[in-house]
């Protein structure tokens, strides 16, 4: 078994249609769609604080202009993004930068496993696009101080500032 196996959070896998309506993957279907006819400068992918900046002025603004795409998808966890990823919404396009933010919706992980899963994804990312610049965004805290998702939340951003860091030294 690989190391991947055992980390649920760095394993590809399809988000489940619990509405039933198949708008997971319409939308993972439209980003492959929009990688074939686009030349991006930048990508942002995530789940749905990246999904919902495009409705903000701040991305015709600032992001528009860069031929940006927002591959965003409201409750993605590591793994979705993982397969969608795989899955090809990179296969077709070669952008300056990829921002991703993604992990808050790992509930039932431990910070260990969705900094795994992150890593994972930044891996993918650098296997498809080998140029891009990849921005790892730390995730925010959740609900009023203290609380268990606040603190895993911080972990997860320890442990992967720590990895990046280390793998930027080590280039």
């Amino acid at each position: 078994m690989s190391a991947e196996d055992s980390n649920p959070a760095a394993t590809p896998t399809p988000c489940e249609d619990i509405q039933g309506d198949g708008r997971w993957m319409s939308m993972h279907n439209r980003f492959v769609s929009d990688s074939k006819d686009k030349e991006p400068d930048v990508v942002f992918v995530g789940d749905s604080l990246i999904q919902l900046l495009h409705q903000f002025g701040i991305w015709r603004q600032l992001f528009s202009p860069l031929h940006a795409l927002n591959f965003g998808v409201g409750g993605d966890a590591t793994q979705h993004v993982l397969w969608r990823l795989s899955n090809g919404e990179l296969d077709n396009i070669s952008p300056k930068v990829v921002v991703l933010w993604v992990g808050t919706n790992n509930h039932g992980h431990t910070p260990e496993q969705i900094c795994g899963g992150i890593l994972a994804i930044v891996q993918v990312i650098k296997n498809k696009i080998p140029h891009a610049h990849t921005l790892v965004l730390g995730l925010l805290p959740r609900g009023k101080m203290p609380n268990p998702l606040r603190d895993r939340n911080a972990k997860v951003n320890k442990l992967v500032q720590e990895a990046v860091v280390g793998d930027h030294c080590n280039r």
